[in-house]
């Protein structure tokens, strides 16, 4: 360690052996890909020259699996008898090509939607009826 620059020790969770052990100041690249997917803590232990330690925790999760995306149910739902679920999971793949096929989430039309369509059909169909410019 040089005389003049402070020492930084990085840890993961609670593990006793460093991801890395870097002189300030550094840029550093922490592969997310070696953790599980979930909660996590980065722990980074600084020692100056003069042996002073300082220590900061930062939280972060980690979400590199396939997501997961899920409709017809919610958190806390309040269910009865059977209920229809459209499930999707799909992965970010190479980064370095686009691949289309299983990237969205098929959603059903909402019924809002429905309700009004069939709303501006039928206002359109009695504005055709009782519009005087087309009766002859």
């Amino acid at each position: 360690m040089t005389a003049d620059k402070s020492k930084i020790i990085l840890f993961i969770d609670e593990n006793t052996q460093p991801v890395a052990e870097l002189i300030a100041p550094v840029q550093f690249e922490l592969d997310t890909r070696k953790l599980t997917d979930g909660e996590h803590t980065l722990i980074l232990i600084s020692k100056s020259p003069t042996g002073r330690e300082g220590i900061q925790k930062i939280n972060f999760t980690v979400r590199n699996g396939p997501a997961i995306a899920i409709e017809g149910i919610s958190e806390n739902a309040i269910v009865d008898g059977t209920i229809p679920l459209m499930i999707n999971a799909y992965d970010k793949g190479n980064q370095n090509k686009f691949i289309i096929e299983g990237s969205e989430t098929p959603q059903s039309v909402p019924w809002w939607l429905v309700v009004g369509i069939i709303i501006f059909a039928a206002w359109t169909v009695y504005y055709i009826i009782t519009s005087p410019e087309t009766r002859s």
